[in-house]
């Protein structure tokens, strides 16, 4: 059974559109508006898809439902995983009682809210994009801010919005191999592009960040701590990008700003600590003024000034060392798990289909894995999406023991027996874990099934092809194609492998750079990640808020909005007024 995708079934490209567009209108109206469980509202709108997939663009039943079902079985692995490990080994801190530790060692470094959301959402969540990605930043450094006394909405939705600039080289680079795959261009002249786009944003990122939680005048209060962090992170994305290579952009980044804003707050501090009205500490030792502000983060809260705060306990270096192990043994295991040398090798030596001989001797070529049943090479892509009829893979590497979410795992094990936890008492830890993350799961799996619905129905093509009808506006619009993409599958790397083409093709019709709308794809994406629903499912889960995603939704949308206009007027920028700033024949430092 083969099929080719059809993008305008009724005739009218409008109206075709608008019916592609069902399944998210049916997941955001029960996400957002009717609040309604997110396991559910993935139900649905999969079903939707499925439904629109068959009867008007006539899917195949057999390759829908395979569809849905290879979703499924992704997103256990991939993503959830990685959760649920996270989540783990952040339940292991907590039960040894490093993370008290841990929180007070950040307390050290500053009490001021301010400043910590700048250190753990944006400076240690980007770190942990680069080497990770795929939700573990939103996870661990949401569970930590709770952990620090942030209100569990207040980390959800501050996580969202700075797991944005780093997201375009997650996972040791991911997204912009996927891009040079697909589009077939210089992958060194797309991370140099990207690299010229994003430190924009990252320098911007930050003050969003902190205005976000404060107003005006005590955002300024703490502008020379967000300037040093913006820049720095900034510079280091751009050099690396364009002169280094596109793995370790987001890790070099990282570090480079939590050094250079750890030793700048030794010299400097806020003039006022500023912390948040709900705290208790803070409230006994805090003086009210007159009046009242109202923030961005929900409400009328009291003004307050603090002449002094709880200092933080101090502990020997010992022990502050020991309390953040497992996450420096976090980190080391991501890191390695994302390389791609020691990544084959244990596929080769754990997967038994990892590497398929053909009759003829050579190795199959394509994607890794199992061909998965009824839908492998049995979908075509068609024109203008892709230049000729191809065919989509779907391949299935159950790499068990190289998946990123095998790695947190095994992080989380030998944390656990270095701080004296016995097997049977990590065991109880996670089954704790497993029981309270067990509906989370359900919801990014079945996510990842309607994204993969989408996907290969040709609903998101169909949906992607209004973009390109905008003209002129094209290098604005082309971005929040990008978007789209992400917000559509929770992954700049899908979004790029979904769109990196069209978006080659498009530009190239219209005698806009390639390089430049390739890269803006995945530039734009990163817009999307704070209102995908698989992020925002992930953001609830690990803050321990499900039921709540609709109001973290309705939060973030509007900053996903503005930010990704923000990188459109940027492109636009690039395309029409500096189109001479577009790399062309760059070549990684060797």
């Amino acid at each position: 059974m083969n099929w080719t995708q059809v993008y305008d079934p009724l005739g009218h490209w409008w109206l075709s559109t608008l019916v592609a567009a069902l399944p998210i209108i049916v997941l955001f109206t029960l996400l957002a508006g009717l609040r309604v469980k997110p396991h559910w509202c993935a139900i649905a709108a999969a079903a939707t898809a499925i439904l629109v997939g068959i009867l008007i663009f006539h899917m195949p039943l057999a390759l829908a439902g395979s569809a849905f079902a290879y979703g499924v079985a992704y997103g256990v692995l991939k993503i959830a995983w990685i959760v649920l490990a996270a989540v783990y080994l952040y339940d292991i801190s907590v039960e040894t009682g490093q993370f008290e530790i841990m929180k007070e060692s950040i307390a050290g470094i500053t009490p001021d809210r301010r400043l910590q959301v700048l250190l753990v959402a944006f400076c240690f969540g980007a770190f942990i994009e680069g080497a990770a990605g795929f939700g573990a930043p939103v996870a661990i450094a949401g569970a930590f801010m709770i952990g620090l006394g942030f209100r569990p909405f207040h980390a959800a939705a501050l996580n969202l919005i700075a797991n944005t600039a780093p997201v375009a080289w997650g996972a040791i680079g991911t997204p912009v191999h996927a891009l040079a795959a697909v589009s077939g261009l210089p992958e060194s002249d797309l991370s140099a592009m990207v690299g010229r786009i994003l430190p924009f944003t990252a320098v911007i990122v930050p003050l969003w960040l902190v205005r976000t939680m404060v107003n005006w005048q005590e955002t300024f209060e703490v502008l020379p701590a967000i300037i040093v962090v913006g820049v720095s992170f900034a510079l280091t994305q751009f050099f690396w990008a364009n002169h280094v290579d596109s793995n370790l952009v987001d890790i070099a980044a990282a570090v480079v700003s939590i050094i250079v804003t750890i030793i700048f707050l030794r010299f400097w501090k806020p003039k006022k600590i500023w912390r948040f009205d709900y705290e208790k500490e803070a409230q006994a030792a805090a003086k009210p003024l007159a009046g009242e502000v109202t923030d961005d983060m929900g409400g009328q809260w009291p003004a307050k000034e603090y002449d002094g705060y709880i200092a933080a306990k101090k502990y020997p270096a010992s022990k502050v060392l020991k309390a953040w192990m497992p996450f420096a043994i976090l980190s080391i295991f991501v890191l390695l798990w994302g390389l791609p040398k020691i990544k084959l090798a244990i596929n080769q030596a754990t997967t038994p289909a990892f590497k398929v001989i053909q009759a003829d001797g050579k190795p199959r070529p394509g994607a890794p894995g199992w061909d998965w049943p009824y839908l492998h090479n049995k979908i075509s892509r068609n024109t203008p999406v892709v230049a000729k009829p191809t065919p989509e893979a779907a391949r299935y590497d159950f790499n068990w023991l190289s998946a990123t979410g095998t790695g947190c795992f095994l992080a989380a094990i030998v944390s656990g027996l270095l701080l004296g936890l016995t097997p049977i008492a990590l065991m109880k830890i996670f089954w704790r874990t497993l029981v309270r993350m067990r509906l989370a799961m359900v919801a990014i799996s079945f996510m990842l099934g309607l994204g993969f619905v989408t996907r290969y129905s040709g609903l998101d093509a169909v949906l992607g092809l209004a973009f390109t009808r905008t003209g002129w506006f094209y290098p604005f619009f082309g971005t929040f194609l990008g978007w789209l993409g992400v917000a559509l599958t929770g992954s700049d790397t899908s979004s790029n492998a979904l769109f990196g083409s069209l978006q080659k093709i498009t530009s190239q019709q219209l005698g806009i750079d390639p390089i430049l709308m390739c890269a803006a794809n995945s530039a734009g994406g990163v817009m999307g990640k704070m209102v995908d629903a698989q992020s925002i499912t992930i953001a609830t889960a690990a803050t321990e808020q499900v039921g709540n995603e609709g109001q973290i939704f309705r939060f973030v949308f509007w900053h996903s909005i503005a930010l990704g206009s923000l990188v459109g007027i940027i492109v636009m920028l690039y395309a029409y007024v500096v189109p001479h700033l577009v790399p062309h024949g760059l070549t990684f430092v060797k």
